[in-house]
């Protein structure tokens, strides 16, 4: 959701971008099952099953935020030689991206009519534009990829597990609500937290480096097939683990559990090369691609699509389909997302023209 570039002077990723596309649909699947579903369906077990599998994606968005750090950082340095001004540029995006975030409520607020509080409420971009940030700090402070590997990964490893111990800590309850929403759930303020959804980004961008180091496509290939393999493994390893008693006083697995943030972990990590190996597929990379279309533009499908299945304008829907309506209303409304994705690049490209044109 970010849309940083990706490497640029290289192949384009296009299996990421793909991969970016498929967060969108299951954002879209979550949102739109949770509004428009009427009450008696949802306690069906497709639906619960539904709501689980459309919470992967935002730690998918937030993984990909941090890949695409890693990737774009890398790149602008390989273009100006500036390790120092090659991070302050990611930096500078992850600064816009928090600022999106309160135009995003303020847009929300006087389309929904709703209390000034909610300008307040902590949403997926005021988590992933200062998580942005301190991957991009991090980044620019190492100068090899190794160091930076090593960095990443302990500031996940940080960050997953001493979660359960930092959101009870009496120096983040003593915070002001609107502060402490940033870092333990606040009712009404926190859809997301930094504790531990800033750690997707770390471990994106720890992929990021492995992806953009790879110096021929073989290199890749070889890559993605150990990243299937390891976040298999990962994720196997983690769901056994969260059998076991938990050795934290206060975690809860859906949560604040690291065993269920590892899991998700790895589920996106084998996901990063079951994509790649779908594009390199016969013809894979040779074909349009509607979920590369939709996740090259995937922060303007979060813009739009949260108002329009949430607010007014759908107000007939809401709660008001069965399940079965409500997939068939998920199909209808990804397409008009894909045909609104494809107008917005129609029109950039028009303007562009009309740019050079002028010249």
């Amino acid at each position: 959701m970010a849309d940083l570039p990706s490497s640029a002077g290289r192949r384009r990723r296009g299996y990421l971008d793909w991969l970016r596309g498929v967060a969108v649909l299951i954002m879209i699947e979550a949102h739109l099952l949770d509004s428009w579903t009427r009450s008696p369906d949802r306690e069906a077990r497709e639906f619960v099953w539904a709501i689980i599998a459309g919470g992967m994606g935002a730690p998918l968005f937030l993984f990909l935020a941090g890949v695409a750090v890693s990737m774009s950082a890398a790149s602008k340095l390989r273009r100006s030689g500036n390790r120092t001004a090659a991070a302050r540029a990611v930096t500078w995006r992850g600064l816009e991206i928090f600022g999106l975030a309160f135009l995003f409520r303020a847009q929300a607020w006087i389309l929904g009519q709703s209390s000034p509080r909610s300008l307040l409420k902590v949403d997926i971009l005021n988590i992933m534009g200062p998580s942005i940030m301190a991957a991009a700090a991090l980044w620019g402070l190492l100068t090899s990829s190794r160091g930076r590997s090593i960095a990443f990964a302990l500031a996940t490893l940080a960050t997953a597990f001493l979660t359960p111990a930092l959101r009870s800590a009496s120096a983040i309850v003593a915070l002001p609500e609107p502060l402490e929403a940033y870092f333990r759930p606040v009712p009404g303020l926190s859809n997301f937290v930094f504790l531990p959804w800033a750690a997707f980004v770390f471990s994106g961008a720890l992929v990021g480096i492995w992806i953009h180091d790879v110096q021929t496509p073989a290199a890749e290939a070889r890559l993605n097939v150990r990243l299937t393999v390891g976040g298999l493994a990962l994720a196997v390893v983690a769901l056994a683990l969260s059998y076991l008693p938990n050795p934290y006083l206060a975690s809860s697995f859906w949560t604040t559990s690291p065993a269920y943030f590892f899991m998700r972990v790895g589920i996106m990590v084998l996901a990063v090369g079951a994509a790649f190996a779908w594009e390199a597929r016969p013809g894979g990379r040779d074909t349009w691609s509607p979920l590369q279309q939709l996740g090259r533009t995937s922060l303007f499908i979060y813009w739009i699509h949260v108002e329009m299945v949430y607010g007014h304008i759908s107000e007939p829907l809401h709660k008001a389909l069965t399940l079965r309506q409500a997939w068939l209303a998920f199909a209808l409304f990804a397409l008009l997302m894909l045909a609104c994705s494809i107008g917005k690049d129609a029109w950039r490209g028009m303007r562009a023209r009309q740019a050079a044109g002028a010249a």
